[in-house]
């Protein structure tokens, strides 16, 4: 095994809630109100939609906001990770990564591990750093060991996805790998979004289903798993082993997007794709003096 290499689960594909779209010569992060899956190719439009995001989309009949999925593992923390994070915007390399307790910061001499106070509290990351997580799922039937992924900077998605994954592998006995859930986008206004409909993403039992039924089945299907030879708890301690092995989880190739879609410029006043539980997290004075702007001038036309 190649250490410094972080070994992730095999990804097919992407779910987002926005895209990256060109204004002015500039690429922006726009956001959305419904969830898209795409491939991991892109042409000059974008990302490539995935198959399955035509399929589904016929079966809700109309916007795409849920998707029936299952988890690739019982521990929560592996099926999502989660980490205050700065990049650089220039080479699209990270360059800090903490919990809040102990953070990795590359320095000239290399990466070395320090306390990690969270953004609001560090001089050094109040330029750009804020959560980060990636949740794995899978959707479909067709490779039980590989899955789409979905990345988020989303407060709310963040905070709210945790929660329902430490939830449901508690009341299911830590069965999460083996439970018919679905990921369902949705909708909240707040004062901080000025009264504007802001989006995350919540973990929930398929919709039609009970909670009692989706944990039945979910013992049998445990009990049928390990009755063929399928050995969930060492497949968990691989995926840890494996997150473990590396610094950052992000390979070099995917930094670059990664960047673009939830790390923009300081001046954008976008709300970016995943980082839809906050107004404005790059720059809120800007989209606040906008709003201000557009007020005023309302004012002055109905005088």
């Amino acid at each position: 095994m190649l250490k410094g290499l972080a070994l992730t689960p095999p990804v097919v594909g992407r779910i987002s809630i926005g895209r990256v779209v060109e204004k002015n010569g500039k690429r922006l992060p726009e956001k959305d109100d419904q969830f898209t899956l795409t491939t991991q190719l892109q042409n000059r439009d974008g990302w490539i939609l995935h198959p399955l995001n035509e399929s589904l989309r016929k079966a809700a009949a109309g916007k795409l906001r849920s998707i029936p999925v299952r988890l690739l593992f019982n521990e929560p923390d592996l099926n999502l990770r989660a980490e205050y994070s700065l990049f650089d915007r220039e080479t699209g390399r990270p360059v800090c990564v903490g919990n809040g307790e102990q953070c990795r910061r590359v320095e000239r001499d290399g990466v070395v591990s320090l306390p990690c106070p969270s953004p609001d509290g560090c001089s050094f990351g109040n330029s750009g750093c804020k959560p980060y997580g990636r949740l794995n799922v899978k959707i479909g039937d067709d490779d039980d060991l590989a899955a789409f992924i979905f990345r988020t900077t989303s407060y709310n998605s963040i905070r709210t996805l945790a929660a329902r994954l430490h939830y449901f592998s508690a009341v299911s006995g830590n069965l999460l790998a083996c439970l018919s859930l679905e990921l369902k986008l949705r909708g909240k206004s707040t004062t901080q979004s000025y009264r504007s409909a802001i989006y995350y993403v919540d973990l929930c039992i398929r919709s039609g289903s009970t909670l009692e039924d989706v944990i039945t089945e979910a013992r049998e299907l445990d009990a049928r798993r390990k009755g063929a030879g399928f050995d969930q708890a060492a497949l968990d301690v691989a995926a840890r082993m494996g997150f473990s092995n590396g610094a950052f989880e992000d390979s070099p190739e995917e930094v670059a997007a990664v960047v673009e879609e939830f790390y923009p410029d300081a001046g954008t006043d976008e709300l970016e794709p995943g980082d839809t539980g906050k107004a404005d997290p790059i720059n809120p004075p800007a989209l606040r003096d906008k709003l201000e702007r557009k007020a005023a001038l309302l004012g002055g036309a109905a005088a």
